[in-house]
């Protein structure tokens, strides 16, 4: 029987998942976690692809331990929780090509691709999707740019050394970067808000004139039934009488 997971690295916790699949076996579900954690603590911080495969008579328990999801890994190496919401719009970290060559390095053996070059090409458009930067510069213009051969030398060297000063400055225009994206944010939030405020202002104005929209009648006129005469004016039944007292 094979059950297959992605826990936290090191930090498996027991779940319905594990216990509707293993607990009927027999399995020892709390010596299970124990193993995982321990197989898994080198991806600490990380969600790790596990596959159980157990053996029903024996009750005997192989654990097959597979590298992160690419995107686990570009997380860990910008020290992130999460994505961005708008990847197209606000980026959430800046990557080196070289580190780039080490996720792609990490992950070729589970890959479909062939050679490290297209692994990279992987890696870069996980980068689309998560809103980083490579380079200083968007993801998907980085991937033209391999396409190019522009970054064949690092490539074909396997380099994934960094250097501290050429990391320093990544992290540096990051922080512009950054500034101009609150900035943005910030004025798009104060849009927003007087656009909601112009909204209610409109709606309120309309139930202003909803309120005052009858008329009074006009001058010499009867007012209609249930209103009140306009100052001066008889009011109608009073009027019809004097009529008639004319009459007689």
């Amino acid at each position: 029987m094979e059950v297959k997971l992605l826990v936290e690295g090191g930090k498996m916790q027991p779940g319905p998942a594990v216990a509707q699949q293993l607990g009927p076996l027999g399995i020892n579900l709390g010596q299970l976690i124990t193993d995982v954690n321990e197989a898994t603590k080198g991806f600490s911080g990380m969600k790790v692809p596990v596959v159980l495969d157990v053996d029903p008579d024996t009750k005997a328990v192989e654990i097959s331990v597979s590298s992160p999801p690419v995107s686990e890994l570009v997380k860990k190496e910008l020290k992130l929780e999460k994505g961005s919401a708008e990847a197209h719009k606000y980026k959430v970290g800046n990557l080196a090509i070289e580190q780039v060559i080490a996720v792609a390095k990490t992950k070729l053996p589970n890959l479909l691709d062939k050679t490290l070059k297209a692994a990279v090409k992987t890696v870069v458009g996980t980068c689309v999707s998560l809103g980083v930067l490579i380079e200083s510069k968007p993801a998907a213009d980085i991937e033209k740019a391999i396409d190019k051969g522009d970054f064949d030398t690092e490539i074909n060297a396997e380099k994934t050394d960094l250097d501290p000063t050429k990391k320093a400055k990544l992290d540096t225009a990051f922080k512009k970067i950054t500034k101009a994206q609150d900035k943005q944010r910030a004025e798009e939030e104060a849009a927003e808000a007087e656009a909601a405020a112009a909204k209610e202002a409109a709606k309120a104005a309309e139930g202003a004139e909803g309120e005052d929209g009858a008329e009074a009648p006009a001058d010499g006129e009867a007012p209609a039934e249930g209103e009140a005469p306009a100052e001066g004016e008889a009011p109608a039944e009073n009027a019809d009488a004097k009529t008639e007292e004319k009459k007689e």
